[in-house]
């Protein structure tokens, strides 16, 4: 089992999502949610938020991120990475509504962790 010490970066939680079995990255576009390398694209409806990890950078700004881990409705599991702010990859109002409609339904038992 975990400790919140173990958890503390973004590449620890990251490893120990793959190890859970939630390997597949997830991109936001203007078409939806694309599960990279597939082509497969998903509308809010069609995910849910099983986890959410907030991680803050102490002494540099770059490191401020958010981990969601996400699975669809046909059982496929990943995660979406965003960095906050001006550090972030995506449109900021389309990421925002895409992901505010999203349902949340958080397992932290499921994650092992």
């Amino acid at each position: 089992m975990s400790d919140a010490s173990d958890m503390s970066t973004l590449s620890r939680v990251m490893e120990r999502l793959t190890e859970s079995g939630y390997k597949e990255e997830f991109r936001i576009t203007q078409e939806g949610c694309e599960m990279a390398g597939s082509g497969q694209v998903f509308q809010p409806e069609e995910l849910t938020i099983v986890r959410v990890f907030r991680f803050e950078g102490v002494s540099d700004p770059a490191d401020m991120s958010v981990l969601y881990a996400v699975e669809t409705r046909g059982g496929d599991k990943g995660y979406l990475l965003d960095a906050f702010g001006t550090y972030s990859d995506y449109d900021t109002d389309i990421f925002s509504k895409f992901i505010s409609q999203v349902p949340i339904t958080e397992r932290e038992d499921q994650l092992l962790f």
